[in-house]
């Protein structure tokens, strides 16, 4: 794949043309007013997912990909943007070697290998006696003859060299074999054999079609493993690969819903019945990079478990499951915390539904369509799962198994980001606990006066009597935080007019040093606010020789390389913006904690201590709210 293509495959137009433009959802595109001429009468501006592309019908009369949007909005040449895209999309760009020249013609070849193996094992399974047993069984599993063409299903050979044998013959020799993942080579380097040997197969292709891998299935019951994928190559990586994406691309946009589920013969079955928008991942967790290929197509998202793996057995696994590989396990892991991060990160829609206990999807569908469309309609986000699943498995009415289902359902509610959604997954789980809503905020954190009543000291007392010299956990957070806005500040002195432009369209208060607790932190804020206002010198030049000892040893340790690797400028913005406003909300928390404590202490004086608590929740709504736009940056912070 080119640079330009990965690209292209990892920004969706619709955030990149969002980020801008006010787009509403018409059919399977999005329309808003065009961002290149005046007009607020006619929305004209047309996006289409399904190809990544735009164009306007208006005065314009243009259109392009998410380069030529770019171009045009920014004034670019073509150089200038394929630069920015790449540092936003995470790609490196090179120019083509003659070694990556030969490594692309390699791949080529190994493609071609993989489509001539397509071939070879469906005639294995169709036109061979030895395939008349795979054959049987899939029809026995009722999939179609033209389900089975369809998904180009076949079947490799009992044998360790007939495969080998027939690729060799047609020229390709074993060291391409074994680079495609058909051939396992021998431990002592020797030649290999067979990788796949009596199983069905089924051609693992990516999004737009082309052959990657093989996914195996037994078809002796005594044979492990059960399930047996292509191993990690240049061309198949499980962690990025969905099954039957390729086909299942359109009607995914038609429905606006994605469905995984967890087999392949899941998949089959679905599709021949008409869910074409079904597919499965190739390994036993979902990961970011495949839900974020399947926003592309729409943020609606259902996961269909199974009842014994999404269970109550799942649920109380403490929700945080080890990955695990296709070859020792086919079951799909629930991950609840993981899956509502990637949630959050991703702006999506994603819910979980169980299915029948003992039944899997191709037999729901085979048995009765309908029924499966009434699960998918069931399908609860995943806090509701989760809460649900334990009150069933548990009970509600012992009151330690109430506490427990708090306990493991309060984190997950804690980590969904949006502050509405929050209290509504607490008001649900009040009800369904049939306790008073005050007491699962409780449960997290009791009340100072509750506190008091019982003799234990506030938060705030708890501070104060903190022995010396021990920063609380907030003030070591914030401490970080301050040390990191100045790290990336030394990188780039003029983010600082790009942070100033975000922080006043979202009508808060430019950068300052006063955003700073420490007094050092505060004099090289200063320095660099000055560093920018001057113009007799380069911003690092002025601080280099404005600065004291002390100062110049602080600022030689802020310079030191990032162990995480050194972030590109336009990372160096967002995560500037993303972390002043996390130290920005810290202080406000802090200012509102001080503000209750000073209304339960100072009864009397509750009116003239209302006003500013009131000026700090405003300002707390102002900054979350410019936060969580923030928080689509994907660049870690220390």
């Amino acid at each position: 794949m080119s640079s330009i293509d990965e690209i292209k495959a990892r920004i969706d137009i619709v955030d990149l043309v969002s980020e801008t433009v006010k787009l509403r959802r018409t059919g399977k595109n999005y329309i808003g007013f065009c961002p290149f001429h005046a007009n607020v009468r006619t929305p004209a501006f047309v996006v289409f997912p399904d190809s990544g592309t735009w164009r306007c019908f208006g005065q314009c009369n243009e259109g392009g990909d998410i380069f030529g949007f770019v171009m045009k909005k920014e004034g670019w040449d073509f150089p200038e943007t394929l630069r920015y895209l790449a540092g936003k999309a995470g790609v490196v760009l090179e120019a083509p070697s003659a070694q990556r020249i030969q490594e692309d013609e390699q791949y080529n070849r190994l493609r071609a290998l993989l489509e001539e193996a397509v071939n070879y094992y469906r005639h294995q399974l169709t036109q061979a006696s030895s395939g008349e047993a795979a054959l049987t069984y899939l029809r026995g599993r009722g999939l179609t003859d033209a389900a089975i063409e369809m998904f180009e299903l076949g079947f490799a050979p009992d044998s360790w060299d007939a495969a080998q044998t027939y690729f060799i013959g047609k020229g390709y020799n074993n060291e391409e074999l074994i680079q495609s993942g058909l051939l396992t080579e021998r431990s002592e380097g020797s030649g290999g054999y067979d990788r796949f040997r009596n199983r069905i197969m089924f051609p693992i292709r990516d999004g737009t079609g082309k052959m990657c891998g093989f996914g195996a299935r037994i078809l002796n019951p005594e044979d492990v493993p059960k399930f047996l994928n292509s191993p990690q190559t240049p061309l198949f990586d499980k962690g990025r690969l969905l099954y039957g994406l390729h086909l299942a691309r359109k009607p995914i946009r038609g429905a606006d819903q994605s469905v995984i589920v967890e087999g392949y013969l899941d998949v089959i079955a679905l599709h021949q019945a008409g869910f074409a928008n079904s597919v499965s991942p190739m390994g036993t967790a979902l990961t970011e990079d495949q839900l974020r290929y399947l926003k592309r197509f729409s943020r609606r998202m259902v996961l269909a478990l199974d009842a014994d793996a999404a269970g109550a057995k799942a649920t109380m696994r403490g929700l945080e499951v080890a990955r695990q590989a296709l070859d020792r396990s086919e079951e799909l892991t629930f991950d609840a915390r993981g899956l509502l991060r990637n949630e959050a990160r991703l702006q999506a829609d994603l819910r979980v539904t169980t299915l029948p206990e003992g039944l899997d999807p191709d037999d729901v569908v085979l048995r009765d369509p309908e029924e499966w469309k009434k699960i998918l309609e069931q399908a609860r986000p995943i806090v509701v799962y989760v809460m649900e699943s334990l009150a069933a498995s548990l009970g509600v009415e012992d009151p330690k198994a109430k506490s427990e289902i708090a306990e493991k359902v309060l984190p997950l509610i804690n980590d969904v980001p949006n502050a509405v959604e929050r209290d509504a997954y607490r008001q649900r789980l009040a009800r369904l606990l049939k306790i008073d809503e005050r007491a699962l905020v409780g449960a997290a954190a009791p009340s100072a006066a509750r506190q008091r009543r019982r003799g234990v000291p506030s938060e705030r007392r708890r501070e104060a009597e903190a022995p010396a010299g021990l920063p609380t956990k907030e003030a070591q957070q914030g401490h970080a935080m301050e040390t990191h806005c100045l790290k990336l500040l030394l990188r780039n002195p003029e983010a600082v007019y790009s942070l100033d432009r975000v922080l006043q369209a979202a009508g808060l208060s430019r950068f300052s040093a006063q955003d700073f607790e420490h007094a050092d932190h505060q004099v090289l804020a200063r320095l660099i606010l000055q560093s920018l206002e001057q113009e007799q010198l380069e911003p690092l030049a002025f601080l280099t020789s404005n600065l004291s000892q002390p100062m110049q040893e602080m600022v030689t340790f802020l310079q030191a390389p990032i162990p995480y690797g050194e972030p590109k400028p336009n990372q160096i913005i967002e995560d500037l913006v993303r972390t002043l406003l996390k130290l920005r909300l810290l202080r406000i928390n802090e200012g509102i904690r001080q503000m209750r404590f000073m209304q339960e202490d100072l009864q009397d004086q509750a009116e003239s201590v209302l006003t500013p608590y009131q000026e700090l929740i405003s300002q707390y709504i102002l900054v979350r709210g410019r936060l969580e736009a923030a928080e689509k940056s994907s660049y870690p912070v220390d």
